[in-house]
């Protein structure tokens, strides 16, 4: 047998129980603000046939050539990915189910997402994201809802210097007239391309306009723009946007370069972006994806969404010292003696009976070791209980941030605590 150590899978990371207290709070944050705007909880597997990430994501996209984790099911040969993002599963359970047969549907979840990249920092392989899918609505209000949605959780969470770019890319027709255009005009700098935007080239131009490559950049600004080849339609719909968030004060950049990286948007897209991560910058992504629906097998209907990286926005917390309420115990109970242990089980329950939060001392050892831990546990009370205590029926209460211990009664043991908390 080998006795070599077995390490976490590169890119996968152990949350410790420190780290997660904050993921925990995070995740309280965000469930309370997207219920206060009556979004609804939907959780899907975290494995899906690979047919739909390909159909939905794109065949030429970087996702899908390069980064899923796909594999055949040794059972029943079965073509099988771990998901790498959540808007296809989403729509995918929402056909399945019909949750759109009666009335639109506004919908979140969260989770683990799969991704073969290098890892670094706000880039890991298993990495976790909120994301929020609104289907069945076609209007302009609800893309600048989700968007207004963002600005107010960043304001809750005290993130700050976040800026929000905004693009529209139009409906299919006019993506249609600016793509010939884009091949075109790239054909005729083919000795300025790079292998990648080669490769691209007749397969999704689009994304030669997102190349990073500093010897592209003067022929990407001049490249033809898509906004020159939007209908009047897509037009109003991108104004309407802007303006409402202007109403609310929400500041934008337009960003005519901001293409997004899977196939299924459309119209309105955007970021939310800092310059504190490195090159990992985005913290929140979305945008309308009208075709999806209808591309993975329903009805056409309307839809737009956005996910946002949760490493990539704790590690702007943790950066900028946010502190976050940790949940304190409020008793540890240390107890010694034949007769002690069943009785401090039982005062442990009575507690746990009025809410308490309370840690019962296992292990054996001395009170003065028990009572090393119980000031380490960060709890409000220790709950000392010997045989002499048990024949009265009485504990020991000692608060541990203040204050004298006193013996009480075993009945009168809640409503003691529930005074000294009151006073304090």
């Amino acid at each position: 047998m080998s006795t070599e150590s077995l390490q976490a899978v590169r890119g996968m990371n152990d949350i410790l129980p420190e780290e997660a207290e904050r993921w925990l709070w995070f995740e309280a944050v965000v469930r309370d603000w997207l219920h206060s705007y009556g979004y609804r909880n939907i959780r899907m597997p975290l494995v899906e046939p690979t047919a739909l990430f390909k159909r939905a994501i794109g065949e030429v996209t970087d996702i899908v050539e390069k980064e899923m984790y796909s594999f055949e099911d040794a059972l029943n040969g079965d073509q099988l990915t771990l998901r790498p993002e959540g808007t296809a599963s989403c729509v995918r359970a929402v056909l399945q189910h019909n949750l759109l047969y009666n009335s639109p549907q506004r919908l979140y979840y969260s989770g683990q997402m799969f991704r073969h990249e290098r890892p670094q920092k706000g880039r890991y392989r298993q990495f976790h994201q909120v994301g929020v899918e609104a289907l069945g609505f076609a209007g302009p209000d609800i893309d600048a809802e989700q968007i207004l949605m963002c600005a107010r959780l960043w304001k809750k969470l005290g993130i700050r210097d976040v800026t929000l770019q905004l693009n529209t890319l139009g409906d299919s027709a006019s993506r249609q007239r600016h793509r010939v255009n884009l091949i075109a005009y790239f054909e005729q700098h083919l000795d300025v391309l790079d292998a990648e935007a080669k490769r691209r080239l007749h397969t999704n131009p689009l994304r030669i306009l997102d190349s990073k490559n500093p010897a592209m950049q003067e022929l990407i600004i001049a490249a033809p723009k898509l906004m020159d080849e939007l209908d009047e339609a897509a037009i109003s719909h991108f104004q309407s946007v802007q303006s409402i968030l202007t109403q609310h004060g929400v500041t934008f950049e337009i960003n005519p370069r901001l293409v997004r990286g899977l196939d299924y948007y459309n119209r309105t897209v955007f970021e939310w972006v800092t310059t504190r991560l490195g090159a990992q910058g985005t913290i929140c992504a979305g945008g309308r994806y009208d075709g999806l629906i209808e591309q993975i097998g329903g009805k056409p209907a309307p839809a737009t969404g956005f996910a946002m990286g949760v490493e990539r926005l704790l590690a702007l917390l943790q950066d900028d010292g946010v502190d976050f309420p940790r949940e304190a115990m409020d008793v540890y109970v240390v107890h010694q003696g034949a007769l002690a242990a069943p009785f401090a089980h039982q005062i442990a329950e009575q507690l746990r009976d009025a809410n308490l939060r309370v840690v019962l001392h296992c292990g054996g050892g001395s009170f003065k070791s028990q009572m090393k831990k119980a000031d380490a546990s960060g709890a409000n009370f220790a709950v000392v209980i010997g045989d002499d205590e048990v024949q009265a029926n009485q504990v020991t209460l000692k608060p541990l941030r203040g204050g004298e211990q006193q013996r009480v009664a075993r009945e009168a043991l809640v409503g003691m605590i529930e005074s000294l908390v009151a006073s304090w």
